[in-house]
């Protein structure tokens, strides 16, 4: 007997793989920064290196687990609102079939773990693994859809993708922009 369930833990499981490589990569830049500027050694008084490392790990990873699950959270509500604009499917047979891509995130996370020391390398992992994923779930997905329904599909994702990047960029640009011309030095 098949239980559809078996792989139902892969989510939590990458979120929280992709989770502790940035956040070991950043508390390594993190440490380097507070000794740069004079910070480590302060720190110092309170904590030994290694409860100082741990500290900042677990936070980073907090904060990165929270911003991987709200990207998760973000993906499917745009996955499921593109699916029921242009999927046929009555039944609901291309969801089972989808969920089999978590596997590729899976490995995409255990792969990252190969490449903790770069954030171009973490953020290159991240971003090839969601297009082979993209890629898998479009090829999985097309045989409950006619050609022009997947373009349509495809189309959708993007668009709202890009919008939302779009936006997120713009406000950060304009906080940066804001916090820049209010210090008083520059």
């Amino acid at each position: 007997m098949k239980n559809p369930y078996i792989f139902g833990y892969l989510p939590f499981v990458t979120i929280l793989l992709f989770s502790l490589t940035f956040g070991v990569h950043i508390v390594s830049v993190s440490v380097e920064l507070f000794k740069s500027i004079g910070l480590y050694a302060g720190m110092r008084e309170f904590l030994t290196d290694m409860q100082l490392r741990v500290f900042l790990l677990v936070i980073y990873t907090l904060l990165f687990f929270m911003v991987f699950s709200a990207l998760k959270l973000i993906a499917e509500t745009i996955h499921e609102t593109a699916m029921l604009f242009f999927s046929k499917d009555i039944d609901g047979k291309s969801y089972s079939e989808g969920r089999s891509g978590n596997i590729i995130y899976f490995f995409g996370a255990l792969i990252s773990a190969g490449g903790i020391h770069s954030l171009k390398v973490l953020v290159a992992i991240f971003i090839l693994t969601t297009l082979i994923y993209f890629i898998y779930l479009v090829f999985k997905l097309s045989k409950f859809m006619t050609m022009v329904n997947t373009m349509g599909l495809i189309v959708f994702e993007f668009t709202i993708w890009s919008a939302f990047i779009s936006i997120v960029i713009y406000i950060l640009l304009r906080l940066y922009n804001g916090v820049i011309a209010s210090l008083p030095f520059i």
